[in-house]
């Protein structure tokens, strides 16, 4: 016996059906939409993640940054994270850090973060020492895809005078960085591919640095006006900066805040609300500080020395 499908009655109570439906799956979703549920899977629901290793490092040390993507990974289970390994391999990497020029590295990570499908929907940063200045850059010139949180752990975002205690394992390469940077950081042979000289900020001569820096003076504002580098950083919903209180690896350490020398000597300095850079907004953090997207953070200890747990209560609520 087959049901006639033609029949009035049966189209009549399948239409109060249809519409029945409709209007329970209206109301569900409404009801999800007004308490914030979204119906993603749990593994989708976090934003990926992007790392950038710092001098002397790679970005996969099973001791530093490889330890650290593991850490994420537990507190944060089905979170995908990309370490940016700038060179064909480990090696490459690492000695990248040291000798290729700053903006072809940035070029590369936004080249990479630009086809990796699983960021297309936007992501978190988090940089250590230099990676935390590097990837401030890539928020700034590469806004698509979005980048979202930007944790900068120990990163110089005014740039250094000096390595007290020269980062990294490797002895040799530290070793020739001291001796360029002595030679004459502006130079131009040494602005085009020693990393530090990039990020060099000489207060007792800010004419020379604005004019010559290749890397930071660009990024600061300090050089030529780029109206989409404030735009593109005040799209962030979180800049926040680490500082290590016992630094002896970045003088000033008051950079990893913001914070730098007042022009003209090396002894007094001034925090970011007292520069320049803030007063006048040419990158907009006056702005975002007025906002509450700023965060300043202390680490009680020398350059890049924390602990599990400091990481956990402080820096992994930005990466859920």
């Amino acid at each position: 016996m087959h049901a006639n499908n033609n029949h009035p009655s049966f189209q009549k109570s399948t239409t109060k059906m249809e519409r029945f439906a409709v209007l329970l799956i209206a109301v569900f979703v409404g009801v999800c939409q007004g308490y914030g549920v979204h119906m993603k899977s749990k593994a989708n629901a976090t934003l990926p993640l992007v790392m950038w290793h710092g001098m002397g490092d790679s970005c996969c040390n099973p001791l530093s940054l490889g330890r650290i993507q593991k850490m994420v990974e537990e507190q944060v289970p089905g979170i995908y994270v990309l370490s940016l390994q700038i060179g064909d391999n480990i090696i490459e990497d690492t000695a990248n850090g040291f000798l290729m020029n700053v903006n072809k590295q940035i070029d590369m990570a936004c080249d990479k973060i630009s086809k990796d499908p699983k960021l297309q929907g936007g992501y978190n940063s988090m940089g250590f020492s230099q990676g935390g200045q590097f990837l401030r850059a890539v928020a700034q010139r590469c806004p698509s895809p979005p980048m979202h949180n930007l944790l900068s752990v120990g990163g110089q975002h005014q740039g250094v005078f000096g390595f007290p205690k020269c980062p990294g394992a490797n002895y040799t390469l530290c070793e020739m960085v001291r001796k360029l940077l002595n030679l004459g950081a502006y130079e131009s042979f040494i602005q085009d591919f020693l990393v530090q000289a990039e990020y060099w900020h000489d207060p007792l001569n800010e004419e020379e640095y604005r004019a010559k820096s290749v890397f930071l003076a660009d990024i600061n504002q300090e050089k030529v006006m780029n109206p989409s580098y404030k735009t593109n950083l005040m799209k962030l919903n979180k800049f926040v900066m680490v500082m290590f209180s016992k630094d002896t690896e970045v003088q000033p350490k008051e950079s990893e805040w913001f914070g730098f020398y007042k022009p003209g000597q090396d002894k007094i300095l001034n925090t970011l609300q007292e520069s320049a850079i803030y007063k006048n907004d040419t990158l907009g953090l006056k702005e975002m500080d007025a906002q509450k997207k700023l965060v300043f953070l202390t680490a009680e200890g020398d350059h890049l020395q924390f602990t599990e747990d400091w990481f956990k209560q402080n820096l992994v609520p930005y990466l859920k």
